[in-house]
Order: C-alpha cells, then structure tokens, then sequence
C-alpha cells in the first residue's frame, strides 16, 4: 500500500514538474514571438532607412532588440577570456561596436534579402534549469530556401524577464564564431584590445552571418 501511494506521489510530482515545464515553455515562447513580430515590423517600416539614414536605423534596431537581447552577455562571452585583461572603458566599448556590428550586419542581411518570414516553431524548457530555455524558428527568404535558428534563452532573474544570449544560425554556433573571430583580432593586434574594439566592424560580423547561412546551405 505504501509502494503504491509513494508511485502516486512520484507521478504527481511529475505532472506538477511538465505543467510547470509547460506554462515556462508558452511563457518563453510568446517572449520570442512578440519581439519577433516587433522587429520584423520594424524592418519592413525602416527598409529604405538602411541606405539613407543609417544611424535613423541603429537607432531602430536598439529599440527593437535592446528589450529581448542581452548584448552585454553575449559581448562578455565573446571577450571570453581575454575579458579579464580589459578595463571597464574597454569592456564597455566592445558592447557598443559589437552591439553595431550586429546591428548593421543583420539589418543589412535581412533588408538585401528581400521579402523574408520568421517562423516560431516551439520552445524546450532546460529540465535541469528552468531559467534557460531554447527557442526553435525557422527563416524562409523570397525563394523559397529555408534557415532553421536556435535562440538561446535565461530568465534574467533582476529584469525577471526572458533574454537572447545565443544563436545557432543553420547549424553554426554564432556565439562560439565570433569569439574565435576576437580571439583572431586579438592575436592580429598582439593583445592590444583598444585596437581590436576600434577595428571591430560590420564586416567582421558580415561574414559570420553569411559563413553560417552558406555553410550547408538552405533547405528547400
């Protein structure tokens, strides 16, 4: 008798722990589906923005991702250890170039792309950490080729809200990418970090963009 009620309350349990699960899934989910409508809207309003008023755009963009990226997250893990060595100035300096190369990168990409859609397939809750999540979407432009995305997710707990702090853009990590590319800047640069902030470019993020959707190609 004891054996059976303690499997009851074992599944019981279970049921509590998946319908938790569940709500932070829908909860993650409609996070990355407003912002993903807010800044598609955005592009499609700001298109011709790009090419005539670029930093009208920047500004556009930081409005539309600033509230759903964790810019300053990522940057750090781009720094990665090389973080360490870099002042507050310098740290903080990275944030903003990287933070506009992505901006001008992305934005570039998505407006040469033509008509494009953004698909939010579904979202997968960490079963050891249900303050990270990842969020599957698929890209598909105007001919057709589509791009599956995975964002990354945590629940920042000061914000309480939930925040991108990676992509993995048709199979290429983006995150890992461009810290290779700073390490790279760093070694070309022999450890200077201000001349590796100063020479951080769109380019540079331009062709992390273009290697990761080239990679293995569109799926038809």
């Amino acid at each position: 008798m004891k054996y059976i009620a303690s499997r009851l309350c074992l599944v019981a349990m279970l049921m509590v722990a998946f319908g938790a699960w569940a709500d932070i899934a829908g909860d993650v989910r409609k996070t990355v589906e407003d912002s993903t409508e807010f800044l598609v809207n955005k592009l499609e309003q700001e298109r011709e923005t790009y090419n005539t008023d670029p930093n009208k755009f920047y500004s556009v963009m930081e409005e539309a991702l600033s509230d759903s990226v964790d810019f300053r997250r990522i940057a750090a893990r781009v720094m990665g250890r090389y973080r360490r060595e870099a002042t507050s100035d310098q740290k903080n300096a990275f944030v903003e170039a990287f933070k506009k190369s992505l901006f001008n990168a992305y934005g570039k990409t998505l407006v040469e792309s033509g008509e494009f859609q953004i698909d939010v397939l579904n979202a997968d809750v960490n079963p050891r950490d249900e303050d990270k999540a990842t969020v599957e979407l698929e890209v598909t432009t105007a001919t057709g080729s589509k791009y599956p995305v995975v964002y990354a997710m945590y629940k920042n707990s000061n914000a309480q809200k939930w925040l991108l702090e990676n992509v993995v853009v048709n199979g290429v990590n983006i995150g890992l990418a461009f810290r290779d590319r700073f390490e790279q800047q760093y070694s070309q640069y022999n450890g200077d970090i201000d001349q590796v902030v100063t020479n951080w470019s769109s380019e540079l993020a331009e062709n992390e963009i273009k290697e990761a959707s080239s990679d293995k190609g569109g799926q038809e």
